[in-house]
């Protein structure tokens, strides 16, 4: 069952200017983490997702990672650190749209549970199951009474994941209010990031303090001793990146697997009748 957390303090602050103790948490932060540093240290943590992978596949694990939080937080930008180097047969990012006709009369969590690792794999879903607890309800796309069935069934859900010899690690990344509405304002003037915009991206502005009681919600009810939830600051997405990765390492006590490498054959002498570089009626330009 769900351990017991104290209920939330009131939100009651939406309209009332800049929050001083927010604002002083802030001042008090390290500097925002330069790109050359961040690269540095993201390397050997992605050498470490390596033989993270080679354990995975050799010992047939199953992994599963949640990743949720608020919009513009960073969900998409950590997976793809993650992934960059990994192999997608073992490294699955799975980012679902939304549910079909058919999808919308399943049982809630049965669309994701198609996605669940076979053995060597890892899953890292990009928002989860537990949309029925965030943005549904936030949004109005699920009654109350769902919410809270859901908000009942979950531990129970996730025990028999663990349970089944399935690793699910939960991860929620937050963003303050402002720094939220600037990287909003950002997709406005950025081509590369309109598609990131969307009605409901308008919604996550106008209902922060909504989607904060909500998220509350869904963290005290559903952290549980076989299924914890771990909150990370991405106010500096480097490091509530490199954050995460370090920590997502060391809840998995991966140890390095020996390689059996091939070695390199000599490289045989061309034939006389074999063209040095194939040939086509039509190539791509390369530029200067």
């Amino acid at each position: 069952m769900a351990k017991k957390r104290k209920e939330a303090e009131p939100l009651d602050r939406a309209n009332d200017g800049p929050d001083p103790d927010r604002i002083d948490a802030r001042a008090a932060r390290p500097p925002k983490m330069k790109r050359k540093a961040f690269e540095k240290e993201l390397e050997k943590l992605q050498v470490e997702l390596v033989r993270l992978q080679e354990w995975t596949v050799a010992t047939g694990a199953r992994i599963v990672v949640v990743f949720e939080g608020r919009d513009t937080a960073g969900k998409g930008g950590v997976i793809a650190r993650i992934v960059e180097r990994t192999s997608p047969r073992v490294f699955k990012h799975v980012a679902l749209p939304k549910p079909s006709d058919r999808e919308r009369t399943q049982f809630y969590m049965q669309r994701y549970i198609a996605h669940f690792p076979a053995a060597g794999e890892i899953v890292l879903f990009d928002r989860s199951w537990y949309n029925r607890a965030g943005v549904e309800p936030v949004m109005g796309f699920c009654t109350p009474e769902e919410t809270e069935r859901f908000l009942q069934v979950t531990p129970f859900f996730e025990r028999q994941i663990v349970e089944s010899g399935i690793r699910l690690i939960k991860y929620f990344l937050e963003v303050s209010q402002d720094v939220q509405l600037e990287r909003f304002r950002a997709r406005l003037t950025d081509p590369m990031k309109h598609w990131k915009l969307s009605p409901m991206d308008v919604g996550a502005v106008e209902r922060y303090w909504e989607y904060t009681e909500a998220y509350q919600r869904m963290l005290d009810r559903t952290d549980t001793e076989f299924a914890p939830w771990y909150l990370v600051d991405f106010d500096d997405q480097r490091r509530g990146r490199l954050a995460l990765i370090r920590h997502l390492l060391s809840l998995i006590p991966y140890e390095p697997v020996p390689q059996d490498l091939p070695a390199m054959p000599e490289v045989p002498k061309r034939p006389p009748d074999v063209p040095e570089r194939l040939r086509a009626l039509r190539t791509v330009p390369i530029l200067p």
